[in-house]
C-alpha cells in the first residue's frame, strides 16, 4: 500500500509544482485530474487519441494537455482550489461538497458526467449479508472517508436502514484506501480491510478473485436507478477565461463517448494501454458492454444525492435542479 500512496503523492506534488510555476495561464492549457478505474475510460480515450488537441486546432488554439492521477475526492478538491488542476475528476459527492463550499466565490460546477456505472460494496466476510450485519470488527475501504461518493451512498443506505439521524452509523468502520490496494486486500483476505466500496473494474476483480467475496450493496438500489456517480467539474473562472479550451474539452469528451459506444473493444484496449492495466481484457469488455453501464457526458440521477446531503447537514445549500450545480451546455443540461 505504501508504494501506491507515494505514487499518488508524487503525482500531486508534480502538478503542484506546475501550478506554482504559472498559477495563471492563458487560453490553451488544461490540467485534468482523474482517479482509478474504468469509470475514467472517457478520459483515457481523450488522452490516447489527443481529442482535446484536435478540437483545439479546429478552433485555432494549440492546447497543452496534462493528466495527473490522484486518489480520493478530498485530494482532488484540494488540488482544484489550489489551482493545481483545471478539471477535477471525482464522485458526485465531492462535487456537491465543493459546489456548496465555493458558491458565490470560485463557483465550482459540474462540466460533464463520465457515465453511469453501478458501484458495489463487496465484503469477504461471510457473516455480512446486508449493511446491518457489519460490526466493530469490520473495516470498509473507500477512496476518501465521509466525502467520497461511495461514502455518501453508504450514508444514504444507512439513513434508509436506520433513519436520517443515523446516517453516519457506519462511518467509524470506513477507512481511506486507494481502490487498487483495497482490491488486493479483499482478494487476499489477509488484511484488516474486509469490505470495499469501489467501482469497476475493482469490484469485478474482487468477486472473481476470492470465492468468499460477495456484493452487500449496489449503488443503483440506493439511488433509485442508474446514476452518474463520477463526474468532471471546474471553477467558473477557468470556464470563463478559457472558452475555446473549455469547449474543446467538452467536444473531446463527446467524441470519446461516441467512439466507446461504436468500438467498445477498441476502447478497452485503450484503457489497458493508457493505464498499463493487467486486468483481464474479457472482464473489461463485459463491464463496458453491461446493459447497466452507459458511458455518456449527460449526467443522470445526481440531484437526489445532493438533496440528501443537504438534509443531513453535509452541505448548506439545497440544490433544486441540475442547472444550479452544472455549467450550461446542450449536451449536459437535459440531464438530472
Amino acid at each position: 500500500m505504501q508504494s501506491l500512496h507515494k505514487k499518488v503523492l508524487s503525482a500531486f506534488a508534480g502538478v503542484a509544482l506546475l501550478s506554482s510555476a504559472g498559477a495563471v495561464h492563458a487560453e490553451g492549457q488544461i490540467r485534468i485530474a482523474q482517479q482509478f478505474g474504468i469509470v475514467y475510460l472517457l478520459l483515457d480515450v481523450v488522452q490516447d487519441q489527443k481529442l482535446i488537441e484536435k478540437r483545439g486546432k479546429e478552433a485555432g488554439v494549440d492546447i497543452k494537455v496534462d493528466f495527473v492521477q490522484l486518489s480520493g475526492g478530498s485530494a482532488v478538491n484540494d488540488a482544484l482550489l489550489s489551482n493545481s488542476i483545471d478539471i477535477a475528476g471525482a464522485g458526485v459527492g465531492p462535487l456537491f461538497t465543493i459546489w456548496d463550499r465555493t458558491r458565490g466565490r470560485q463557483n465550482v460546477k459540474g462540466v460533464a458526467s463520465l457515465g453511469n456505472f453501478p458501484y458495489s460494496l463487496v465484503s469477504n466476510n461471510p457473516a455480512v449479508k446486508t449493511i446491518a450485519d457489519f460490526t466493530d470488527k469490520d473495516r470498509i475501504a473507500v477512496p476518501a472517508t465521509t466525502v467520497s461518493v461511495q461514502s455518501r451512498i453508504l450514508q444514504m443506505a444507512a439513513a434508509k436502514q436506520w433513519g436520517d439521524k443515523s446516517f453516519d452509523k457506519l462511518e467509524p468502520l470506513t477507512v481511506a484506501v486507494p481502490h487498487p490496494d483495497a482490491t488486493a486486500a479483499i482478494i487476499k483476505g489477509q488484511n484488516q480491510v474486509n469490505a470495499h466500496f469501489g467501482n469497476p473494474p475493482f469490484q469485478q476483480q474482487e468477486l472473481a478473485g476470492n470465492p468468499a467475496a460477495h456484493i452487500v450493496l449496489n449503488s443503483y438500489d440506493v439511488q433509485g436507478g442508474p446514476a452518474s456517480s463520477t463526474v468532471l467539474y471546474a471553477t467558473e473562472k477557468f470556464r470563463n477565461d478559457n472558452p475555446k479550451t473549455y469547449k474543446a474539452f467538452i467536444d473531446a469528451l463527446d467524441d470519446a463517448a461516441k467512439f466507446i459506444k461504436a468500438h467498445p473493444e477498441e476502447a478497452v484496449d485503450t484503457y489497458i494501454r493508457v493505464e498499463k492495466s493487467k486486468t483481464d481484457r474479457d472482464l473489461l469488455i463485459r463491464i463496458v458492454k453491461d446493459p447497466e453501464v452507459s458511458i455518456q457526458v449527460e449526467p443522470r440521477n445526481t440531484l437526489g444525492l445532493g438533496q440528501f446531503m443537504h438534509r443531513i447537514g453535509a452541505i448548506k445549500n439545497q440544490p433544486a435542479s441540475l442547472k444550479e450545480y452544472f455549467f450550461d451546455d446542450p449536451r449536459v443540461s437535459s440531464g438530472s
